[in-house]
């Protein structure tokens, strides 16, 4: 059956969970994070054990395929189909229990790896494979492709960690398998049921080929590709659990699984070793393999060239000298870890080509820098001259004692086809990932893409190596196989898909009887995309929207749910549903581009929907490895889908704030005396403005009011400085731009504000009036030009105009070069101060405070500059880990988004504000954060300027009193 309405309606009727085949849901799921898109029929999300073999019995009985999903991570386009996707791990994803005795978990097939650890973290245990995917991988997926991760070399693989399975077939059959013994295996096949004819004729295969079973398969730890048929001989005790670790999912359904833990060093050490380039660091692997480790991972230059994250970048710049790393881990006792970091060292100095060393014990140091490592697969997809690269060739593995000639042999392949690309990966178990710059966009270039595949599985054989490490085979590598595996195993491995599905019904065209490698491709020559012109230049990726869009390559960061300091994906945390997710909605957008599943354009309704719980906080545009900027391209769809169209009541109501606001100004008492009578639920009804929301008070005075009848104070000696007055500050929270006048004046500027009343434009550029934005830019550049010319920077203290002047007026008055001098000259408080007057003296304020930042300002300037500035002035400041608000200007305020804006704000920002001890400052700089945490606590939040200015000195720069009392205590020191 073919028709999408007519399979998602037989799986509804049949208890199956939720069913969605509509055209958003299919484009979400059509593609995972490698090359290859199939536009599924439907997709379901069972919640239970019996949702799952309901869903598989409708599928078996309209002769339908399945296709298991976790995360949707694998990079070799097996997480994808062409009939009924199950997505395991939005609802069917609970630890099932934890034995520390026996050092096992078992687990429903959608956990998360991370959340696992967490569930096993208080016995002192946990999982130890540990890809880098490990905060969305799922433990299904893992087991699927037979997952390794860095710390392999210590704990081996999935299928070294797995120790029973529950799976279903396709046929309906339910068993529960793990090692048997000899005795085990006769009695099932003597029962003669289902399960005993599989068993029976699984042992019939291992009986009758033990010679090949022991001499093919399973000669070094990252032989992963096919079929771990290895497992079913009987010195490893026929185990049919580990025989389908690595099965792609291919020949059962994982109900649950009960894996094995470890228990993990009491300290840990870090030794970075530099060499002249990733071949010398390739031929040290077998020497320093004496060594006891918990991981050898391999990075280029090539790699790290790639990165821009101004924290990571540097780290990276305090390396030892080279072109070449090996970051290698040790384990023990704290006491014992100098001396074995210096007796690997004084290995490693032995190597031809090594350049230094640098041992790291300092967690916080050693997480960045793993973090290169992790972030690996999405900072490859784009090498350093911007040219977009591929999986493909991703985790070949060979001998770690044959790594160095195979690189070699890998590099020529590369420079004879003429590509290029980042090489990283487990140089311990001689495992590389690499993302290759191939050319899909035309047949020449998808030519040389099937020649280099098949050249480099080649070279690989004749290293005695496997095509995969630990991804899998999928549509990549499995056609390549037969180059690998001679006749007699491919015919086994044949055998042993037969025997577990021989309708074929579980993800057919992976392993055996394969789909070609060419086929199926995401971006394929044959398709022309829709002629879409846009308003933003997107430089990055020439001018090309679907080029834009398909930086997702599907790595999937935007999935996490825990909170570590990271912004991206604030609605995905809560809904933890695939459409809200950053991935998904880049998805979605490149569908349109392509015009097939969705095929209406800019006027989609299912591209709309998806973007309706983007908060436009920018978090992506930082915080995913290639820098996915969903808000951007949200305001770009909204132009287009409502242009010469009626909008949806709030672009109106908050997308015209600032000049709705100028109007509120001559009257504010009445205008604060209607939104808070009874006509208020029709007003916000009106405004498409969320009932439970209150509506912000209009300041008595405007800043601009005030600023302009007072004489200037200070010595002006630093000459003088712009303070950009926004919008929400000029009109709602003057106090904090007054705070800012007094440091500013206190620190020696003197300070001048634009003519008239200006705006960054951004309301009109979150809701998409990018005509208007346009319009509202160029006549705010025109203010500011001339102080920029002139030499003065422009301070902001709205963390979220502060980032509209610096990054999206630039990009939308792109033929203007006054906006980025604009751009160029923009910075925060905590910059100016910090970099601009290091020797100014702040005053000594002996408080402690805990600090939320501005979703914008973490994606464009970080917190750096504040942190140094707090420290300087004696604060006792804690970062929270907080991401989003979950308020982000008008998004927390329209109609259908209040319980989503809650829900992120609550998952640690309002509990940490609502737990802080009395006196505690909340240091909060963003007007939309101060407003979700004066409205959801009875706390009040604090900006920066209000901190500072609280410690001056009285009549310093200013009256005392005239910048308004601080919003929250602080203790002064003399």
């Amino acid at each position: 059956m073919s028709d999408p309405a007519a399979v998602a309606e037989a799986l509804a009727l049949a208890d199956c969970g939720e069913v969605a085949a509509d055209a958003g849901r299919r484009a979400q799921y059509s593609a995972d994070a490698s090359n290859y898109r199939q536009v599924p029929l439907a997709v379901v999300f069972p919640r239970s054990r019996e949702q799952v073999i309901n869903a598989v019995a409708v599928c078996r009985r309209l002769g339908v395929p399945v296709t298991s999903r976790g995360a949707g991570t694998s990079t070799s386009g097996q997480a994808v189909g062409p009939g009924v996707v199950l997505d395991l791990s939005r609802h069917y994803h609970r630890v099932l229990g934890v034995d520390p005795a026996a050092r096992t978990a078992t687990v429903q097939p959608g956990v998360v790896l991370d959340d696992l650890q967490a569930a096993v973290a208080g016995h002192g245990l946990l999982f130890g494979p540990d890809p880098s995917t490990h905060s969305r991988c799922t433990l299904g997926g893992m087991i699927g492709n037979n997952a390794c991760g860095s710390h392999s070399v210590a704990w081996g693989r999935t299928v070294d960690n797995v120790v029973e399975l529950e799976v279903l077939t396709y046929r309906g059959t339910v068993l529960t398998v793990g090692e048997m013994t000899r005795a085990r295996i006769d009695a099932a096949v003597a029962a003669d049921d289902e399960r005993g004819r599989l068993i029976g004729a699984l042992d019939r295969l291992a009986q009758g080929n033990l010679e090949v079973l022991r001499t093919g398969l399973g000669r070094f730890p990252r032989q992963v590709s096919g079929y771990g048929l290895e497992h079913l001989l009987p010195e490893r005790r026929f185990n049919l659990a580990r025989a389908l670790v690595g099965s792609e999912g291919t020949c059962a359904v994982i109900l649950s699984a009960t894996v094995r833990l470890v228990t993990p060093p009491p300290a840990r050490a870090l030794v970075v070793l530099g060499f002249a380039d990733s071949c010398a660091a390739a031929d040290a692997v077998p020497d320093l393999l004496g060594h006891p480790l918990l991981a050898l991972e391999g990075l280029d230059h090539a790699l790290t060239d790639i990165v821009t994250r101004p924290a990571t970048r540097q780290a990276i710049d305090t390396l030892p000298e080279a072109r070449a790393w090996l970051f290698a881990e040790l384990g023990g006792d704290a006491g014992d870890l100098p001396a074995a970091a210096d007796a690997l060292t004084r290995t490693a100095e032995k190597a031809d080509g090594f350049t230094g060393a640098e041992t790291v014990t300092d967690p916080a140091r050693a997480r960045q820098l793993w973090r290169i490592r992790e972030d690996g697969a999405g900072l490859a997809t784009r090498l350093p001259d911007g040219s977009e690269a591929w999986p493909g060739w991703e985790d070949a593995a060979v001998p770690p004692e044959r790594l160095g000639s195979y690189l070699r042999g890998f590099t020529g392949l590369l420079d004879r086809h003429g590509l290029q690309g980042a090489v990283y990966g487990h140089f311990g178990e001689g495992c590389l990932h690499v993302r290759i710059d191939f050319d899909f966009t035309t047949e020449q270039g998808t030519a040389v893409f099937r020649a280099f595949l098949t050249e480099a599985a080649e070279l690989v054989a004749e290293h005695g190596g496997s095509l995969s490490g630990e991804h899998g085979d999928g549509q990549a590598r499995s056609e390549l196989l037969p180059l690998m595996y001679p006749p007699a195993v491919m015919a086994l491995f044949r055998q042993f898909k037969d025997a577990w599905d021989p309708d074929n019904g579980l993800n057919p065209g992976m392993i055996v009887r394969p789909l070609p490698l060419d086929g199926n491709l995401r971006v394929d020559p044959h398709r022309t995309p829709l002629p879409l012109a846009t308003v933003f230049p997107f430089h990055g990726d020439g001018g090309d929207f679907a080029k834009a869009t398909r930086r997702c390559v599907g790595v999937g960061r935007c999935r996490t749910t825990e909170q570590r300091g990271d912004v991206m994906c604030p609605s995905y945390r809560v809904t933890r549903d695939e459409k809200d997710s950053t991935r998904g909605r880049a998805r979605l957008l490149y569908e349109m581009t392509q015009g097939e599943v969705i095929t209406d354009g800019w006027r989609s309704t299912e591209v709309r929907d998806a973007l309706d719980l983007c908060l436009s906080c920018k978090g992506c545009s930082s915080d995913c490895p290639v820098g996915v900027d969903v808000a951007t391209y949200k305001s770009e769809f909204l132009h287009h889908h409502y242009r010469r169209r009626l909008r949806p009541a709030s672009h109106y109501s908050m997308g015209w704030l600032p000049l709705l606001s100028r109007a509120a100004a001559r009257a504010p008492r009445l205008v604060n005396a209607v939104t808070g009578s009874r006509l208020a639920p029709l007003l916000k009804r009106l405004g498409g403005i969320a009932a439970e929301r209150d509506v912000p008070r209009f300041a008595d005075e405007t800043f601009l009011a005030w600023f302009r009848r007072r004489t200037p104070e200070g010595s002006g000696e630093r000459g003088p400085v712009v303070l950009w007055t926004d919008s929400f500050n000029n009109h709602f929270s003057p106090e904090v731009l007054r705070a800012g006048v007094r440091v500013l004046e206190h620190a020696g500027y003197r300070v001048q504000v634009p003519d008239g009343t200006q705006c960054c434009g951004l309301t009109w550029i979150t809701t998409g009036q990018l005509g208007v934005a346009r319009r509202i830019g160029r006549r705010t550049i025109r203010a500011l030009g001339p102080a920029v010319e002139a030499g003065a920077p422009v301070v902001g203290l709205e963390p979220s105009c502060t980032a509209a002047l610096r990054t999206d007026l630039p990009e939308l008055l792109d033929d203007d070069p006054t906006a980025r001098a604009v751009a160029g000259a923009t910075v925060t408080l905590a910059e100016l101060l910090t970099q601009d007057a290091p020797d100014w003296q702040p005053p000594q304020v002996a408080a402690r405070s805990i600090s939320q930042t501005h979703c914008h300002q973490h994606a464009t300037a970080g917190f750096d500059a504040d942190g140094a500035l707090l420290h300087r002035m004696g604060v006792d400041n804690t970062v929270l880990p907080s991401g989003c608000c979950g308020l982000a200007g008008n998004f927390g305020f329209e109609r259908g988004h209040y319980e989503v804006s809650v829900a992120a704000g609550e998952q640690v920002l309002l509990p940490a504000v609502r737990s802080a001890p009395a006196g505690t400052v909340v240091l909060a700089d963003g007007f939309s954060c101060r407003t979700q945490i004066g409205q959801r606590s009875d706390r009040t939040g604090t900006h920066l300027a209000e901190l500072i200015a609280a410690g001056l000195p009285a009549g310093a720069a200013e009256s005392p009193g005239e910048a308004g009392p601080a919003r929250a205590p602080a203790a002064r020191t003399p």
